[in-house]
């Protein structure tokens, strides 16, 4: 069965972080809806002025954030030690479990160009032993297809095998299509599917997307993704709904209201950071 646009969201303009502007796309407004991607942030800009303040220190618990750097640069320090940058096609995938304080500094660069992504932790994996892991442009494969080209930056593509995640299963494909051309993807029926425009207005099921706008697709095992007279860079990703409670404040996501109440009352103890590991 065809899969249509369910729900569509047009991403607005926002500054986060010391004052990045950026487009706000998902947030705590759309997480039923597109359950397990809980925000979905966009940056675009040549102004190096617009970034380059970055997101200094910071905690998360609870997600998983998911940082593509489709053009530009990105560099990464952690609680865990880590300390780590990303360019051109690359990506940082950052599990914060029980907890983690990060910074991610942006340089100038000619454009800055990706998208980062919270993906929701289970219930089950909310406590988890904290991680930090880069997928580097020889880590991606680029699979040829008619009219472009995916590069596999994690799960899995036909008998492609990208990145895989400790937790929950992701596919996360960056599809490069040229202008008139299409793409079929399979999946199973009753998988969460999102699509966003990263680049180019395309077309699903003779639906106009416009860029920066990001979809949630019926149920389904195909989608077939159609572009106008313009190349298209598009996003898709493909995991399952977690159907869990949601309790969202700031950089943290629990389950429940005393959860959230008990990992800020650690981050004012100081007993936040579970790994004993100095920053």
């Amino acid at each position: 069965m065809e899969r249509k646009v369910k729900t569509k969201i047009r991403g607005f303009r926002a500054t986060d972080g010391a004052g990045v502007n950026l487009v706000r796309v998902l947030g705590n407004q759309t997480t039923k809806e597109f359950d397990p991607i809980l925000m979905l942030d966009s940056f675009d800009s040549t102004n190096p002025a617009d970034y380059t303040a970055g997101f200094p220190t910071h905690p998360h618990r609870g997600i998983e954030t998911i940082s593509y750097v489709s053009k530009g640069k990105m560099v990464h320090r952690d609680s865990l030690g880590n300390e780590d940058g990303i360019s051109d096609g690359e990506v940082q995938w950052m599990n914060s479990g029980s907890g983690i304080m990060h910074e991610e500094m942006v340089p100038a660069a000619d454009r800055l160009l990706g998208v980062q992504l919270w993906l929701n932790l289970p219930a089950k994996d909310k406590m988890s032993k904290p991680s930090y892991n880069s997928i580097k442009s020889s880590d991606i494969k680029e699979i040829k297809i008619d009219g472009g080209k995916i590069r596999l930056l994690a799960g899995k593509y036909g008998d492609f095998q990208g990145y895989k995640g400790e937790h929950l299963p992701l596919d996360y494909y960056d599809i490069h299509l040229n202008a008139n051309a299409q793409i079929t993807l399979n999946m199973r029926q009753d998988d969460s599917v999102m699509i966003f425009t990263l680049l180019g207005d395309i077309y699903i099921n003779g639906e106009c997307i416009e860029e920066k706008t990001a979809v949630k697709l019926t149920e389904g095992d195909t989608v077939t993704i159609k572009n106008g007279d313009k190349n298209a860079q598009i996003l898709y990703t493909n995991s399952k709904a977690l159907n869990e409670p949601i309790a969202w404040a700031g950089p943290i996501v629990m389950n429940t209201q005393e959860e959230l109440e008990k990992a800020f009352r650690e981050l004012r103890n100081n007993t936040f950071i579970k790994e004993k590991i100095k920053y």
